[in-house]
Order: structure tokens, then sequence, then C-alpha cells
């Protein structure tokens, strides 16, 4: 699965589950799920129907993820070591995991008979998780081959084919009811599908399941493109047939997907060409491969967000545009101006108010299907509720979006019950599945998983609201412009608003790629800038004698300073590390970033002036990309400002690339820091580095860095290298320890060095997900008053109602046209109230109609509905 860079609500939480225990025949207890990005998996939408009562209900066996508090002096991680090896099957991991031979398998799993196996276990354990969701990844590219035709390069045979997929077979056959219908790049367990509900529900209906309808909007394009269709009912082109590729996924329910999606297309006249492949067959033709040279017409893809998005927002800019993904095919992305313009909006949050917002999102969610540059470069297919089953023995803090795989707080807090060190065998589908380097390396969940176990970071994000905690930074101080909604909810960050925020002169607001240099806004302008934000990051005093990078060398101010210079210099074309891909994604963040500057050194200092900003202050501070805190992770893993001078040399002499986009146009190596044999090569500039001390951009970073700093630095990487056999460094509480690329397996071992506590993040414990039931009338007479009440609970009980933010109905008629809506109004703790008054009513006409509740509350961002229908005689 890939990730995405950056849970239901109950109805969506207890749907899924009841749908489950209905696929088992038999009723378990079970748990929460959420969404982060890997190409698939699937969420579950439940519908309980009775004519008086329609309840969510989730039927789960409770894991306990919170350690009974033991008194502990241990630092780091609770085990001495974490061997991850690659099983693709779920059934197998469950009998390794029976025969006390694997601890956790960590891969998100949509099976109900495994689910059934795990329930029935009393020692085995789970945890779910909303974040992982399926779709079709279409080729949008024209063939250089003109003998050849890919009719997914027409846009409106793209949008087409969502009416010829049934989203709702996909869900109850294929995923046996542990997933919900999606059409959106929102996870429809996460807020903002919540609030744009109404929205959803209208363009769900206008793409409702009509294969009628998508053969003749198909059969209409194709022969406006020169195809023909034969007396065999098969499309031909240049008097051969039109074949579409299909690289199809063979380790999870995507196999089943693929030849669904297959025989949908073969029913309008195409003839497919199934290839069924591993993730490691597919990802060089479909990853790292020239869309031109039509070797796929389609994927199927998976996706997991690895952790809660309060604001999903910049998915459209992710999932339709070349901005933010430096791989061949999205840079093949070409949306109409009017969407690319829409979608950066979003991305930088480009407006003043909330009610701007809901107008561009609104109108993003209709061009995401129907924009005639980039509409449906993808067909979204399902969310899924998946769970990750583990030993009883086990406990670990998962995210409500990434699961195990996803969390951040997975390696420093997972361990065994009631124990300190030990061995902990963990599992997913595959390792090492592409290349690891901190610029633009690998982005599947697999690889992800171990390399968040190397990284330490300056914020860490909560597993259950998808806030931001201080994790290596003091404090955070927030200004932001006067007006723009924003807000904050936790006491670490100070916020405050200023009528105009002025960018410093001496701040560095560009870089000087030829001469490597930073840019001042004194130099860069004539007058004064303005930001609509200023973050202050303050770190501890003690932050470089605490904080060592794994091979020994300590944290220094270089290692932030080389942060900020690659987070422009690949994207200069006066550059030696030029990549086109990270041009597209220096366009997209010049766009809003306005200057930093380093206040201070001791204690290290940091402000950073933006006009992106987000609703919640703790979000400004850990989203800005890199965020606020320029904490020495890129984006996609750590580097220290010396292995990654490695990379930099061998990218900038072509011998290797850190990106696959440039690699494939170089027609070199995508770079490897931890196998293959880009390490020869690697090794080759660090034994030259460790004669002359080379700095890299001397310029710049020569002012942090002494020659016998330098010096220091390369020779503990060279001993590093001598007994690690990898350039990987982080300053996280693992270390990459050993790389076995054939046999598929990596061992971490525990950073004796690392500062925290081992009982720093114990007290998540079990996530307070609502649950939402509607009692009312099951008739409701044209003109007549109808009250109906919303029961909200956890675990029983009523949920307090200061812990409720918002309970908001809709009204559909049978033809899904939106009636009524409104916010019910609170009764008393777990209780609420729709009230559809005669002047509502009065509009009804003879038929079925269905009231939904949207319940979104604080402890958790993972919205809660439940849905009643009733009948108008």
């Amino acid at each position: 699965m890939k990730m995405q860079h950056k849970a239901f609500a109950v109805f969506s939480v207890m749907i899924i589950l009841s749908m489950v225990l209905a696929a088992c025949a038999q009723p378990t207890p079970s748990t929460v799920i959420q969404t982060v990005e890997v190409p698939g998996e699937t969420v579950v939408e439940t519908q309980v129907v009775e004519q008086k009562v329609v309840e969510t209900q989730v039927v789960e066996k409770v894991v306990e993820v919170t350690p009974t508090p033991v008194p502990s002096t241990r630092t780091g991680a609770w085990v001495d070591q974490v061997v991850l090896t690659s099983i693709d099957d779920a059934n197998s991991a469950v009998s390794q995991l029976q025969a006390g031979e694997l601890d956790v398998y960590a891969y998100t799993v949509n099976n109900t008979e495994v689910y059934k196996t795990v329930q029935d276990d009393p020692n085995l354990a789970d945890v779910k998780s909303f974040g992982s969701y399926t779709e079709i990844t279409y080729n949008p590219a024209v063939c250089t081959d003109t003998n050849m035709l890919n009719p997914f390069s027409n846009a409106k045979i793209r949008e087409a084919t969502n009416l010829l997929y049934d989203r709702n077979y996909i869900v109850q056959e294929i995923y046996g009811g542990l997933a919900a219908t999606k059409l959106f790049p929102l996870v429809s367990a996460f807020p903002d599908y919540a609030k744009y509900i109404a929205t959803a529900r209208e363009l769900e209906a206008k793409y409702a399941y009509n294969p009628e309808q998508a053969k003749e909007t198909i059969t209409t394009e194709m022969e406006a493109m020169g195809a023909t269709l034969g007396a065999d009912g098969k499309w031909q082109y240049q008097g051969a047939p039109v074949t579409l590729i299909g690289i199809i996924r063979s380790e999870d329910e995507r196999t089943q997907i693929g030849d669904y999606v297959a025989t949908q297309l073969e029913s309008v006249g195409f003839t497919v060409d199934r290839q069924i492949k591993t993730r490691s067959e597919a990802s060089p033709i479909w990853v790292q491969g020239n869309p031109t040279d039509c070797l796929f017409n389609f994927y199927t893809g998976g996706w997991i967000t690895t952790a809660i998005s309060r604001d999903d927002a910049s998915n459209f800019s992710f999932f339709y545009t070349a901005n933010d993904y430096p791989i061949p095919l999205f840079q093949a992305y070409t949306p109409t101006p009017e969407f690319d313009e829409l979608a950066l909006k979003l991305r930088n949050n480009d407006f003043t108010t909330l009610e701007e917002r809901d107008q561009l999102f609104q109108q993003a969610m209709a061009m995401a299907l129907s924009d005639p540059g980039a509409g449906s470069v993808r067909v979204w297919l399902a969310d899924a509720t998946s769970f990750s089953p583990m030993s009883s023995d086990v406990q670990v803090t998962y995210d409500l979006a990434g699961a195990i795989a996803g969390a951040e707080m997975w390696p420093l807090t997972v361990r065994f019950k009631g124990q300190e060190g030990g061995v902990m065998r963990m599992a997913q589908p595959g390792i090492l599945v592409d290349p690891w380097n901190p610029v633009a390396g690998s982005n599947w969940i697999y690889d992800s998983m171990p390399i968040r176990a190397t990284q330490d970071r300056g914020l860490i994000t909560d597993p259950y609201t998808g806030l931001y905690w201080p994790q290596r930074i003091e404090k955070a101080d927030v200004v932001v412009e006067e007006g723009l909604p924003v807000g904050k909810t936790l006491d670490w960050v100070n916020l405050s608003f200023e009528p105009t925020i002025e960018v410093p002169g001496d701040a560095w607001v560009d870089w000087d790629a030829a001469n490597q240099k930073f840019i001042t806004a004194a130099e860069a302008y004539t007058t004064t800038q303005t930001a609509k934000t200023k973050t202050t990051v303050t770190f501890p005093a003690d932050l470089f004698q605490t904080v060592k990078w794994h091979d020994g060398s300590p944290l220094t101010v270089a290692d932030f300073v080389m942060n900020m210079i690659l987070a422009f210099d690949q994207g200069k074309p006066e550059s030696a590390i030029f990549d086109e891909a990270a041009a597209e994604n220096l366009a997209a963040f010049m766009d809003h970033f306005k200057g930093v500057k380093i206040v201070s050194t001791d204690p290290l200092t940091i402000e950073t002036y933006d006009d992106l900003f987000y609703l919640d202050a703790e979000s400004i501070v850990g989203n800005q990309v890199p965020n606020a805190s320029w904490w020495p992770n890129y984006a996609y893993g750590p580097g220290a400002w010396h292995n990654l001078a490695l990379g930099i040399q061998a990218d900038s002499d072509k011998k290797l690339a850190f990106s696959s986009d440039k690699a494939e146009k170089e027609k070199v190596d995508w770079m490897s820091y931890v196998a293959g044999p880009s390490l020869e090569i690697l090794k080759g500039y660090l034994d030259q580095d460790a004669t002359d001390g080379y700095v890299p951009y001397a310029p710049t970073l020569g002012q942090y860095i002494t020659s016998d700093e330098a010096m220091a630095r390369y020779a503990n990487l060279q001993n590093w290298y001598g007994e690690r056999n990898n350039f990987w460094l982080g300053t996280g509480p693992f270390y990459l320890y050993r790389v076995f690329p054939v046999e598929q397996t990596i061992t971490l071992q525990r950073n004796p060095d690392f500062p925290d506590m081992a009982d720093r993040w114990a007290g998540f414990g079990e996530p307070k997900l609502a649950t939402t039931a509607i009692d009312g009338p099951g008739q409701v007479d044209a003109g007549s008053e109808a009250t109906y009440d919303v029961y909200v609970t956890f675990n029983d009980q009523p949920y307090p109602a200061d812990e409720i933010t918002g309970v908001k109905y809709l009204v559909f008629d049978a033809n899904s046209n939106l009636a009524a809506q409104g916010d019910a109004a609170p009764v008393a703790d777990g209780q609420y109230q729709v009230v559809l008054g005669s002047d509502v009513t009065s509009n009804f006409t003879s038929g079925g109609y269905k009231l939904e509740v949207a319940v979104t509350v604080s402890p958790v961002s993972i919205p809660s509905f439940a849905n009643l229908e009733f009948v108008v005689p």
C-alpha cells in the first residue's frame, strides 16, 4: 500500500462491525478503524434499518492498549529488538500468531473469515482502523505509439466508469461488509466527509451504479476517438482490438477487485489483459515507468492515511495534480487551470473564511469527478474498516487511521505486557518494496513503518484526534492574521492574533542555487513583506547534548539548515540535483512560504513565516511543509547533513537519483541508502569525503560546520557502514541494524541513546468512539410535525454534552434529493432531538424518506453516523 502525505462515525464504525458480525455468522466483540496513503484497503458501511429505530452497533473484542503504570527507569523503546518480515497472506500470518512464531501482523486486514478466527482465539487480539482505501488508478497519457489507443486518456470515459462499477457489490461481496462505498478522495471516517455530507450524498446519487448510461457515454467517446465496435462486440482501433492492460495486485482483495473491474470493462467492449502482479513486480511499471509507453491502462490502487486527517483539503492536489508526488505517472496529470488553481487554494488554505473554504471544497469534490483535464484519473471504490491481528500478550498504541503500521507512536509504545526487553516479531505483506532514501524514496506503508521507528520528530501526532503534541520541541507560539478562522485545543501552543505580521528583512525567503546562499527578504523585495502566520518554535536548552544520530554524531544546527536548503535546492534549475518533479513541489511551496529565520542557536529558536494556515493552531506548527520545527525529517525519512551529502554528490554526478522520476529520465538507479548497487557508489563518496572533509553547500552550511566536525562525522559514518552495511541514520528509538533484501527481513535495534523515558506516551488508552442511534416514527404525514430522538453513547453510557461538537441531520427523498437539513437540538448528555416542523413536512410527497444523522465529538476525530427510514403516505 502507498501512503498519502498527509473514523467513520459511529454509523460507519458500528455499521462495518455489525456487518462483519453478520458475515461471521455469530456476534463477537470488535473495535474501531481509520486511513493513510497506501495503495489498497477498504471501509465498511452497515445499514440497519428498522421501522422505529436504526442503530449502529460495534461489537468488538476489547483490546487493552493502556499499560498499567509500572515504575521503570528504562529509556527509549520497551523492547530490545524488532524483527520485521514479509507475509503476504493474512491466513498464514494468523497461523503463525497462533503458533507463537509471530507477535504482530501490522497489516490492515479486511477478510471476515480471518476476523472470526482472531475473535474466537483468546490468545489473539486486534486493533481496528479506518485509514485504508482502494481505487482504480488510470493511466491518462496518450501513447507514444500512435497505433495504440489509450481510452483513459479521455476524461469523459474515465468519468463514465464511475457508473460502471457497482461499489455496493465490491463492499458486500469482496469485502464481506468490512468497507464503505467511496466516491471521493476523502476518508468517510474523517471530519471533512461529515462536514460536506450533503454534497457527498448529492454526487453519490449522480454517479450511482448505472452501467447502461456508462456504456452509452463510452460508446460515443470511443467512436469520436476513431475506434469502431466490431461484430463481436469488441472495440477495434487501427485494425486491432483495443486491449486494456490491467496491473492487478495479487496480495489482497485487490485481486478480486481487479478481476471484477476487468469484467465490467469487457462488458462495454474492451479487451482486457489481466496482469496479476506482486507489489515488487507492479511498482516498476506504474510507479517508475513512463506513462506514454502505455505498459498499463489501469492499476488496482490502495492507499493508507497513517494519521487522522482533520483537513482533507490537500488531497485534491495530491491525487489530481503534479504538485506533490514526484513519480512519472503523477507528473503526467494535466488538470485544467481552474481545477489546478482550486486544488492549490485548498492545499495552501488560500481562503479567509470558512464559508469560502466550503465553496472551494464542494467545487473540488465535483471537479475531481468531471474535470476535463484530470477528472477521475482515479475512480474511488471503498473505504476499509480494517483490523490488525496480534498476540494478546502485546501492547501497542495504534492510530485510528493508520492502525499499527501507520502510527507514529508504535515504536515508542510496543511491548510485551508487563515486561521490559525481548524481541518483537512483526510482519507486513512487504519489506523493502522500493529504494529507501530520505529525499524521494519509498512511499509504501510497508517501508514507512520501519522507517518511522528510526526517526524522532519535533512534534508527534495524536493517534485519536490528529492534533499534534510536542515531542522534541519545548514550546510554540503561533501568531495569526486577525480575521482568519484559527483556533486551538491543546495548552502547549500559544495562539494570538495581530492585524499585520511583517516578515523581517533578514529572514530567508528563497535560495540562490547557483551561489548556494539563501536570499533574504531585504535582498528579494523592495517593500516590507507580510505573512498570514508567524510560528516561533523553541527547543530545549540541552537539545544538542541529548540527541544523537545513530552513528554517534551529535545533532547540530547544520542538520536543520540542511533541511531548509533541501526545501528549495532540488526544485531550482541551477542546482546540480535539479529534479523537474521537485520543481512542481517548490512552485506550490513558494505560493505560500514567506520566510524562515533562526533567531537563536542556544536554545535553538526558529521563526517561520507563511501564508499557509490551518484551522487548528497545532496543525500550523505541525503540518507546514516542512513543519515549523524544521526537524531534519524529509518527505521519506530522517537524514543528517553528512549522510545526505553522499546522495547529493551521487545525484549531482548522475550516478544515482533521489527520485524515481529523475532516475527514469536519467536512466540511472533510484537511490537506496540501505541495499543494492547504490551502496558501493555511496561508499565511494564517503571514502573520498572522509579524506577531504567535504561540506555540501559550503557557502551556507560551512558557517555551521567546522572542519573537525566534518571529519568526525564522516569517520562515524564509516564505522557505521562497516558494522551495519547501510547509510540510514536517524535519531529515533530504533536504529536499522540488519537488512536482508532477498529474504525481505529487517532488524531494528533499540537505540540506547534515545533520551525519553519508555513510558512517556503510555497514557493513550481506549479511543472514545461514539455510537449513534435514532428513535422516532416510521410514518410521517405531510404537513404534520415529526420528532426524532438521537442518542449518542460510549460503552453504553451517554456521551458528555461538552464533548459533542455537532449533531447534523439530513433528510433525503426516495430519489436521494436533499429534502431538509439542520442541526439537532441538545436535550441532555448524549441526547439530541430532530424536529421536522410542519413547514418542512408540508413539502414532502408520498414515498420513502431517509433521515441521516452525523455526530462529531472532540475526544476522537471520527464522526458517527446513523440513519432511519420512514414513509410519507
